[in-house]
């Protein structure tokens, strides 16, 4: 490649030809991209600044370069009567150079970024996105100018930390499955200094690790969070993301990193096993061994037909199901396992293979459990092998007419029942919103349906309110009883909920405005009046506390006055005082001076008061 290539700007050209970007209207590429696609022959102005492309030759794919990566291309610069003053082909050498870098004309860049692999085009721009004013060697200055451009390659080149600390450029794309924090990988990497000696190097079969290791330096793991499975990279390094000032000693027979050294690490994602957060704290963490198949998972009281292998962290397995010629069955959400396996599974495809860890909180907790191979101890981590065999899909409502819709819901606000006589409160309140997302009130129903779906879901409604005032939620009380109210505002029990909700969210005046609507629909209703009399109660004891306060408000001002008095009766004496002091101070003068008159200089000695 020849370093003298015209189309490089010269300092004076570049500050006559630069078009600024945050001065145009609209982001390179969005004329083109909003308009049909060039047909070989075909000519269009792609740029707002007037910069015109002829499609001589279509390219591959769908992908275009943009600003910051690094390609490759040959041209051909003509001035407008077609007289050649630049030439890569005459070189014999394609230019390889990176977008928006200042290395080219501001027209070249904008013109290759709409460009696809192995496509040949034609620009045509005036001189302002060429070498302006000023001109170059071949080029007059103010001419308009065509360039012939083929895309021979380009690589991505990502600015990881987005402050040229971490470079990376891709020398082969992966897949679609992007790496992530928790999940597990197989990498190769070689490791050089700047001077090319290797530092560092994974073993032929790569090395396995958990990305959020970093496992070389901690940096290294934000370049993995970048990379799909299967892809090639160079990485630069800055010192400030390596090694620092420290450097790095020797190890397994490679050389020691000297301090403040750059680093250029070739790198390949080999593979992953992804790894997901169930809850989102880490508590629950599933590990996929083997993909599964489709796309769907099964829901909340769906049963599931599994196999596993349950282990404590030292390899003691203390539970094999599902392995002796029946399978492992369940029900999802019904607590028939440990929480954490329960919800594991609840994200497993059909086929799907994981290694789930579950953190005490989620399993046995500081209890002892003694399972059929082994017992538990307390405050345990399990590890469960799980296959998803199987699992028995329910209808999902759209898929039901409308007598099922009611039968299921019916079901389903039965067992909601059934789970709150037990106390299983925050299951319930499922069990009651589940139930009325089978009777959608948008959804047309038969002659008759009406008015049992509309009992169906105030009772399902009023149920829900009912449990999340046993787990102290509310807010979402409140959103319940609200629900029943806007169809049916005589409801005592809506009212009487929404006002205990109220009070203990500390609204005293809604809760009065709904104890006060109950009591005139039913007078004699005993709850209400004892949510009545204990919001009387409340409000007589924040008046005391008001009236409290107020007068400890009062008294404070008060004290602050009598200070205030005191301190300038206070001052007055003091003043008073100074005053009188001043006075005799002078007299006393004026009497020496008097005698010092009489005596004249005989010596007599005075004393300043």
């Amino acid at each position: 490649m020849a370093h003298s290539s015209r189309i490089t700007f010269s300092s004076a050209a570049a500050r006559a030809a630069v078009v600024d970007d945050d001065d145009l209207d609209e982001e390179p590429g969005e004329v083109i991209e909003s308009a049909p696609p060039l047909r070989v022959g075909e000519e269009r102005e792609i740029h707002p600044t007037g910069l015109r492309k002829k499609l001589l030759r279509s390219g591959r794919g769908w992908e275009t370069p943009v600003f910051g990566d690094e390609v490759t291309v040959h041209y051909v610069g003509r001035l407008m009567d077609g007289s050649k003053f630049d030439s890569s082909r005459d070189r014999g050498e394609p230019r390889t150079f990176k977008l928006g870098n200042g290395e080219v004309v501001s027209g070249f860049d904008h013109g290759v970024i709409t460009m696809k692999k192995g496509e040949l085009a034609l620009f045509t721009m005036a001189s302002d996105l060429g070498y302006g004013s000023v001109g170059t060697q071949g080029v007059p200055p103010g001419a308009d100018l065509q360039f012939e451009v083929e895309l021979v390659s380009w690589l991505t080149v990502v600015d990881i930390c987005k402050d040229g600390g971490i470079i990376k450029k891709i020398m082969s794309s992966g897949d679609d499955v992007q790496a992530g924090e928790l999940d597990e990988v197989t990498v190769k990497y070689q490791v050089r200094l700047s001077d090319g000696r290797l530092v560092a190097e994974s073993p032929q079969e790569g090395s396995e690790f958990y990305v959020n290791e970093g496992h070389l330096f901690p940096a290294f793991a934000e370049v993995l969070k970048t990379m799909r499975r299967g892809e090639k990279a160079v990485v630069t390094v800055q010192p400030q993301y390596a090694f620092g000032v420290h450097g790095r000693e020797g190890n397994n027979g490679f050389q020691a990193i000297p301090s403040d050294e750059v680093l250029s690490i070739d790198v390949e994602l080999v593979s992953l096993k992804p790894v997901l957060d169930v809850n989102s704290d880490l508590m629950v963490l599933k590990k996929v061994l083997r993909s599964g198949e489709g796309i769907h998972r099964p829901k909340e009281g769906e049963a599931v037909r599994i196999k596993y292998t349950a282990m404590l962290e030292d390899g003691t397995i203390f539970e094999k199901l599902g392995f002796d010629g029946e399978l492992f069955e369940f029900v999802l959400d019904e607590e028939q396992v440990v929480a954490g396996l329960d919800q594991a599974v609840g994200t497993m495809l059909k086929g799907e293979l994981s290694e789930v860890t579950v953190k005490p909180q989620y399993g046995y907790g500081n209890n002892e459990a003694k399972r059929d191979l082994a017992v538990v101890p307390p405050c345990s981590t399990l590890i469960y092998q799980v296959e998803m065999v199987d699992f028995t899909k329910e209808k999902e409502p759209w898929e039901m007419s409308g007598p099922e819709k009611i039968e299921a819901a019916e079901k389903t606000k039965k067992a909601g029942n059934d789970l709150y006589k037990i106390g299983k409160f925050k299951r319930a309140a499922k069990k009651y919103e589940k139930a009325v997302s089978y009777i959608n009130e948008d959804e047309p129903l038969e002659s008759g349906e009406e008015k049992l779906v509309k009992s169906l879901r105030i009772a399902c409604w009023l149920n829900h309110a009912a449990c999340c005032l046993k787990f102290n939620s509310f807010h979402d009380a409140i959103k319940q009883c609200s629900k029943v109210l806007d169809i049916e505002y005589h409801n005592v029990k809506a009212l009487y909920r929404r006002a205990q909700s109220y009070i203990e969210t500390a609204d005293l005046d809604l809760a009065k405005l709904d104890i006060q609507k109950a009591l005139e629909i039913d007078p004699q209703n005993r709850e209400v009046k004892s949510l009545q009399m204990t919001l009387k109660q409340l409000e007589l004891e924040n008046n005391k506390r008001d009236a409290k306060l107020y007068a400890n408000m009062f008294v404070s001002s008060r004290k602050d006055t009598d200070i205030a008095l005191k301190r300038l009766k206070v001052e007055k004496a003091n003043v008073e005082e100074v005053q009188a002091m001043e006075y005799e101070h002078s007299a006393a003068r004026t009497e020496i001076e008097k005698s010092q008159e009489a005596v004249g200089d005989s010596g007599v000695q005075t004393m300043e008061i």
